[in-house]
This record gives C-alpha cells, structure tokens and sequence, in this order.
C-alpha cells in the first residue's frame, strides 16, 4: 500500500504578463476592476505540494492566494498545514480521503485553501498509483477538450472592446467583463460590446463588490436586455443579507465569489436565496472532494454551474479533468486564465489551448509534470519538507 510519506511545500510569486499590468493599470486602482485593495497587484501567489510517497510517486497540488480575496497568505497555508494538518496525511493512504478531510475539518477551523491543497494533492497521486487520469477516478472522461470564457478587466469602453475582440479572432464565445466604475459606463460597455458582437457571444459580469445593495439592484437591472448569463459578486463579500436583497429583485441569476469559501457559506447563500449560480475552483470551496460536494448540491438545487480562476499549469489540468467528468452538470464555459496573465505555469508540457478550447491532459493523475527550474525560480521562500 503507498502511504504519503513526506510533504513539500512551496510558495511562490509568479508575475503577471507585461500587457497584463498595462491593461489593468488602464482602470482606477491599476487592479482592472473596482475592488478598494490599496497595494498593487503584480502577479499570483501560490503554494505548490508535493505529496511523497516511499516508492518515489508524488501527487501534486496548488492553490492559489490574494490576501483581499483569500484572507490567507502563501506562508500562513504553509504554517497551517506544518503544524496542524500533517498529522492527518502523514503515514496515510491517499485513497482515504473522507478520512483525512473529516480530520482536517475537525481539528483546524476554516482554512479551506489549506485542506483543499492537500485534498488535490491526493487525487493527483490517486492517479499515479493507478495509472489513471483523475477524470476517470471521478466520473470519467466525457469529452476530450472543454469551452473556454476569456477575461477582460475593467477599463476604457474602447479598450475592453479592443481585448474582447482580440479573444474573439482566436476563437473564445464566452466572456467575463469586469464592471462597477458607475451604472452609466456599465451600460456603455455592454451597449458597445453587444452592437459590435451581436448576440453569439455569451457574456458574464463582475462587479468585485462594487455596489451597495440598492445600487446593484439598478446596476444589474439596467443591462438585463443585454442578455447576462450572470452577474458576479456585486456587493460586499460579507453582506449575505445584501446578495439576497438584490438576487429578489433582479432576472439575472447571482453568484458569489469573494463571499464563498466553504461549503457552509455556499448552503447559507443557497437556502437565504441569495445566489442562482455556483462558482467553483480550486480554492473555493477547497479541493476536489468538497468542489463535488458543492456541485452535487447545485443541480439538485437546479442552479448553475461554472467553474473560473487565473491558475498555474497544476491547477489549470485539475479544472480541465474536473469539467470533462462532470461536463454535462457544468452550465457555462470555464475560465482558466493563468496561461494568459502569468509569465509561467510551471508545467514542462503546456496543456494544449486551442480555438478557445482546452484539451484534457492524457497522463495519469492530472497529466502534467512540475518544472522544478521553474519552481525555484520563483519560490519566495525555501521548500518546506515535513517528513513521516
């Protein structure tokens, strides 16, 4: 039996594109939306694991961090998992995961980043050991490549026209435009982008808490007939109570982003009313086990479902599996953005992006290996080890 013998883990920073930083420097804040975080936003942090097993097979996780959104820092998931989760992984087999998560639950409160980490580390070397990808370990693979949405921060009408459009010559159908400057330059936007684009593409929008409750039930009522699949996060991520105020007096389905970390936050957004779309990645509501949890609660709720983040090469292959088994529970295009914005992904194969597509990576577990020049190159700290 392989049991995980030793954990490695690494933060590290990864900086944004050079066109990045200029396109979201083009908005107020230099942040390409309307959150109020005062310190500039210059790329991802991450932690990267690295589950050891005695016969030499490692299961890989990331997650990735920003302190405004995650409340968490690289150093304080690294801290957490060092003196407090180890415990419950070391010595196991990582095919008891229920196990090792109803421990994890029990003895660290919240952290689902941390727990999530872990969790996804887990299936990766699940698929080692048996060879298989981690589609077929959860579902099966039900298609071979999946639809992407694209992101376009927020800025001058004419700029995120300029960005939109140069997703659009490549192929991608779907996008995410960032709003919330003020009502009028909302509508401006979507006015503009839908005369030009017609009605083929789909479009989501995210406020970053932008509004207040009365403010976002007007902002999101006034494009409506622009046809919005949904509209993200457009209040306070602690304002539950707002989120219902405007989701019972708006046609466009809600989601939360910023205020969804676990998955009693989701249930409590879901039973109050307040949410109509549920948005998962790698971090929220943590890891793999929990993410299929949340869905299976969704759709028999009859919400729908996507899944979006700005990850590394290791995370970016775990939403692709994800989607390819459960891909006929999953509503809308997903956005995996971190090829576009970050200066690496660390992977020594890139995943394959093509006409908008991604392909699901063949290799057993998430089908991707770590490119450790890479990792060292921008690690902000040395690997931890924590061994059995």
């Amino acid at each position: 039996m392989d049991k995980i013998e030793s954990i490695h883990l690494t933060p590290l920073h990864v900086p944004f594109k050079e066109a990045v930083r200029k396109a979201m420097g083009e908005s107020e804040g230099g942040l390409g939306m309307p959150i109020e975080a005062e310190e500039a936003w210059l790329g991802g942090d991450f932690v990267i694991c690295e589950l050891m097993t005695k016969n030499g097979l490692s299961g890989l996780g990331e997650v990735f961090v920003w302190l405004p959104e995650s409340g968490v820092s690289p150093f304080q998931i690294i801290d957490a998992i060092k003196n407090c989760l180890c415990k419950y992984i070391l010595g196991e087999n990582p095919f008891n995961l229920k196990r090792m998560n109803h421990r994890m639950d029990i003895n660290l409160a919240r952290n689902e980043v941390a727990k999530g980490l872990i969790d996804i580390a887990c299936y990766d070397l699940m698929g080692k050991i048996t060879n298989l990808p981690v589609c077929d370990l959860i579902g099966g693979r039900n298609v071979n490549e999946i639809p992407l949405a694209a992101l376009i921060p927020l800025g001058a009408p004419i700029l995120m026209k300029g960005i939109l459009r140069s997703y659009y010559k490549r192929g991608f159908r779907s996008f995410r435009l960032k709003l919330g400057n003020n009502i009028q330059e909302d509508v401006e936007i979507l006015e503009m982008i839908r005369n030009t684009f017609g009605n083929e593409i789909n479009l989501r929008v995210d406020y970053n808490q932008a509004y207040n409750p009365a403010q976002a039930v007007q902002a999101i009522n006034a494009i409506e007939h622009f046809g919005i699949d949904y509209a993200e996060q457009p209040v306070n991520s602690n304002d539950i109570l707002g989120m219902v105020y405007v989701q019972k007096r708006v046609n466009i389905p809600l989601m939360a982003h910023e205020g969804f970390f676990s998955l009693r936050d989701f249930v409590a957004l879901v039973e109050l009313g307040a949410v109509k779309v549920l948005g998962l990645n790698s971090e929220r509501p943590g890891g793999v086990s929990k993410a299929v949890e949340a869905l299976n609660y969704a759709k028999m709720k009859g919400l729908g479902v996507v899944l979006h983040n700005q990850p590394l090469g290791i995370a970016s292959a775990m939403h692709i599996h994800f989607v390819a088994a459960n891909y006929h529970m999953i509503d809308y295009a997903t956005e995996l953005f971190g090829q576009e914005m970050l200066v690496d992904d660390l992977i020594k194969e890139p995943i394959e992006y093509i006409g908008g597509m991604a392909k699901v990576p063949e290799k057993p577990g998430w089908g991707v290996e770590l490119d450790f020049n890479s990792l060292n190159r921008y690690a902000t700290d040395s690997t931890t080890v924590i061994d059995l």
